[in-house]
């Protein structure tokens, strides 16, 4: 299958894609799903932020890990206007909670399996309530929450255990850039043919823990005062610090300062 075609964006390779190809996508790999294939990795789908990257400007690691992603959606408006600027006619934001949203409803209709990873222990129940509620055919295989610290290697061994054995399809991870892209780049060959999308915020966001911002801020760019407003001590230096860096960067890549290659896929 062909995938999008990718834009570098401070390189960081963005796909132009939208809700609906993403979609498709994710149903055609899980139809092509092989489980007897020990050898077939987890596809992995990103949804990039200004904050995640101005994170990966400043480390190359993080960096090749977004750009090993099988697409890496603009979950941000400035990243969608970031793509209209070279060439990208009419790109979209495709927001995390929304796609989040998107799939459950898919996976709903086609019976898909989904496994929530990441969330606080008491947001898990009230999350996998909210999405059954609203979806009351999605098969939700299994949760967990890890801890606030990295997992040993015996308890990545029962999570990895605890997943495959769910059977399940798709795993929605929730744990928060740039964690859950590291998460999911270092378990793509433990969990062969699951479709893994890092959702941030959308499990506090669905579960009603936290607010989303209204519609026509979140459309209008300024979803990130918003998110300062509602959690100022633990985002304001994302903010205030990332956002200004990026114009800039992205002025000078646009003008031709700043060279970064254009990555194109086309399969």
């Amino acid at each position: 299958m062909a995938h999008p075609r990718k834009q570098s964006v401070l390189g960081v390779e963005i796909s132009a894609t939208n809700y609906r190809e993403v979609m498709w996508l994710c149903r055609e790999w899980i139809a092509r799903r092989q489980p007897a294939q020990n050898t077939l990795r987890a596809h992995y789908i990103v949804l990039l932020t200004v904050h995640s990257v101005m994170t990966a400007v400043r480390e190359p690691l993080y960096r090749a890990v977004l750009n090993g992603a099988d697409l890496a959606a603009p979950d941000g408006m400035p990243l969608a206007w970031a793509l209209r600027s070279f060439g990208v006619r009419g790109q979209p934001r495709v927001y995390g909670p929304d796609l989040m949203l998107a799939i459950c409803g898919q996976s709903a209709r086609l019976g898909h399996r989904v496994f929530l990873y990441g969330g606080r222990e008491e947001v898990l129940p009230l999350l996998c309530a909210r999405l059954t509620g609203r979806f009351p055919a999605l098969r939700i295989a299994g949760s967990y929450s890890p801890p606030f610290r990295p997992l040993t290697s015996e308890e990545d061994r029962q999570c990895m255990n605890t997943i495959r054995s769910s059977e399940a399809d798709i795993v929605f991870v929730g744990i928060g850039a740039p964690k859950q892209e590291r998460w999911m780049a270092a378990h793509a060959e433990k969990l062969p043919g699951v479709v893994m999308f890092g959702v941030g915020a959308a499990f506090d966001f669905h579960a009603g823990r936290v607010k989303q911002a209204p519609l026509w801020v979140q459309r209008s760019g300024l979803e990130w005062l918003f998110r300062i407003y509602a959690e100022p001590r633990r985002l304001w230096k994302r903010y205030i610090l990332a956002n200004p860096a990026f114009l800039l960067m992205w002025l000078l890549q646009r003008i031709g300062v700043l060279r970064y290659p254009n990555i194109r896929l086309e399969g």
